[in-house]
């Protein structure tokens, strides 16, 4: 007996999905194995704009830390673009503890109505 399979595009957009969350999954443990402690940090602020229009939700920022501590560059991973500017601007602020070489490391902020 065959059974014929048919993909729908529901189907198909969750696989991608979930193969897209693994390689992410994958990136921060990566990551996180030479994670460096974070001295001196400010919280980004929620935008007037944001509030305005109840957007909340998570962003990603990618960070390259100097072996001196200074944040080098940052680069938006993901989130809404409201919210990025906000973390990036923050983010850029932030002093890390000196190591041997630059390392990344991948942040996370998660945005609530407040």
């Amino acid at each position: 007996m065959y059974i014929r399979f048919r993909w729908t595009r529901k189907m198909l957009a969750g696989v991608a999905a979930g193969l897209f969350a693994l390689s992410l999954a994958g990136a921060q443990t990566v990551n996180d194995e030479g994670k460096r402690k974070v001295k001196a940090k400010s919280a980004p602020v929620y935008p007037e704009l944001a509030r305005r229009m109840n957007i909340v939700g998570k962003v990603k920022v990618e960070v390259v830390i100097a072996p001196d501590g200074r944040v080098r560059n940052v680069r938006a991973i993901g989130g809404h673009p409201v919210l990025v500017q906000a973390c990036m601007d923050a983010v850029k602020e932030w002093k890390y503890e000196a190591a041997t070489d630059e390392t990344t490391q991948i942040i996370e902020f998660d945005f609530k109505q407040q």
